[in-house]
């Protein structure tokens, strides 16, 4: 079974909204699961009750001159996430460069890092285009399903 068969399989779980999926064939064994135990969702319909706090000024302090960050502001920057569970390359071996730096223009067709699974090496592409401005994970080190790996702007 190959990557691009995997994120079809995650893809299906998604969007059937199934909890686990477990297969089967020839000698290979996979086990798909979402989430983790979680109790009931329960809604309240009630809406909240707000209270007025009152606020006082301090003498000799003054209250910070940079504007709030507002709901009307986007973020920008959007992650790239683990699409499997595995260890972090983010060089083919540990002489060569690293795929990709920050500042770096990257294509959706850009390999951006490796990560092992299971004995085999998966090459990852971005799948989006952007410009690295953080890599969030740490070479040679585990990473798990859906944990961000690259912030692009």
């Amino acid at each position: 079974m190959e990557l691009k068969d995997i994120k079809e399989l995650i893809t299906l779980i998604r969007r059937n909204d199934l909890s686990e999926f477990s297969l089967e064939q020839e000698g290979f064994k996979i086990t798909l699961k979402r989430g983790g135990e979680f109790p009931p969702f329960t809604q309240n319909t009630s809406q909240p009750q707000f209270q007025q706090v009152p606020t006082y000024a301090l003498p000799g302090i003054s209250a910070p001159t940079s504007p709030a960050p507002t709901a009307a502001e986007p973020d920008p920057s959007r992650d790239i996430t683990s699409p499997m569970v595995g260890t972090f390359y983010s060089a083919a071996s540990p002489e060569s460069p690293s795929f990709v730096s920050v500042g770096q223009t990257i294509t959706t067709d850009t390999v951006i890092c490796i990560i092992e699974a299971m004995k085999v090496m998966n090459e990852i592409k971005a799948e989006v285009s952007g410009v690295v401005v953080e890599i969030l994970a740490e070479n040679g080190k585990p990473v798990q399903y859906g944990q961000p790996l690259f912030r692009l702007r």
